[in-house]
């Protein structure tokens, strides 16, 4: 691949990514986050602030993208990704004061970013996911030994967290947000409605380390019936309600979230690629 052309593909996959986390962003209402109606379970946060952190990862995505295309999984890839996404994070702490917004979206979607990338555009969306669990099994030697909340509900809880989604292929994402994603617009449904159906089928099965920290087992628990209810009952109303009550009960279901991010850029390949069989107007490579 030529340079403009890897230029113009790293920089295709990094607004897609963008436009990923500001659609996410954009969806109301979210139950307990941050969206076009209030900033959920998260004081500390607005939805400017958000919208401002996630335009600060395009550089981080256009860099993952380009130092990935075309190579095998390997350690020494999966440690240059991992420097990539620190600077990144460091960038993002810049522009937030401080505040995590998107470290969790910094490493699910840069894994899948790279292994879009090493695959030349080509692969499949199973096999995306694929190579993005190879890449996340491999060790970071240099990843600093820090104590972080997510680690915490991790041994505390037993469940396997951001990291164990991801070296498992992103199973939630696989198993339920995507197919509900489609099997939502196929029954007719809005895209806002879908997506919200999308990130539901997430709070109702993924053990969300982000509710664990905040509301602990009970507070999981609930969560999980609740958005099971609504899985079934299919009443929109009942989001706010939840939003509700989880503002009140300071949860947010961030993981959850984070993973929405993530399938709503596998679904934007997937259009992509899909284009590109029948015109090449739309081809990145």
């Amino acid at each position: 691949m030529k340079g403009s052309h890897l230029e113009k593909f790293t920089s295709a996959v990094a607004s897609m990514a963008v436009s990923s986390l500001i659609e996410e962003l954009e969806l109301t209402p979210k139950p307990g986050l941050v969206d076009k109606k209030n900033t959920g379970a998260h004081k500390d946060l607005t939805f400017q602030l958000m919208r401002a952190s996630a335009d600060s990862l395009r550089d981080t995505v256009k860099e993952i993208v380009f130092v990935s295309y075309g190579r095998l999984p390997s350690q020494s890839l999966r440690e240059e990704i991992a420097a990539i996404g620190r600077d990144g994070e460091k960038r993002m702490f810049e522009v937030t004061d401080g505040i995590n917004t998107h470290k969790g979206a910094i490493w699910s979607i840069g894994l899948l970013a790279s292994a879009f990338s090493t695959g030349k555009g080509r692969f499949t969306t199973e096999e995306i996911l694929s190579m993005a669990g190879k890449l996340a099994r491999y060790p970071d030697r240099y990843c600093p030994v820090t104590d972080t909340n997510g680690k915490r509900v991790i041994k505390k809880f037993g469940v396997k967290g951001a990291k164990g989604e991801a070296q498992q292929g992103f199973p939630h994402i696989r198993q339920f947000s995507l197919p509900m994603l489609n099997h939502s617009r196929a029954m007719g449904l809005t895209e806002e409605k879908a997506k919200l159906y999308a990130l539901l089928s997430l709070m109702a099965h993924l053990d969300d380390t982000c509710i664990l920290h905040r509301g602990g087992s009970d507070g999981l628990s609930s969560v999980k019936e609740q958005a099971a209810f609504f899985l079934i009952s299919g009443d929109f109303d009942l989001l706010n309600q939840m939003d509700e009550e989880f503002i009140h009960q300071n949860i947010s279901p961030g993981g959850s979230a984070d993973l929405l991010a993530a399938t709503l850029f596998l679904d934007k390949i997937s259009k992509i690629q899909s284009l590109n069989e029948v015109s090449n107007e739309y081809q990145l490579i």
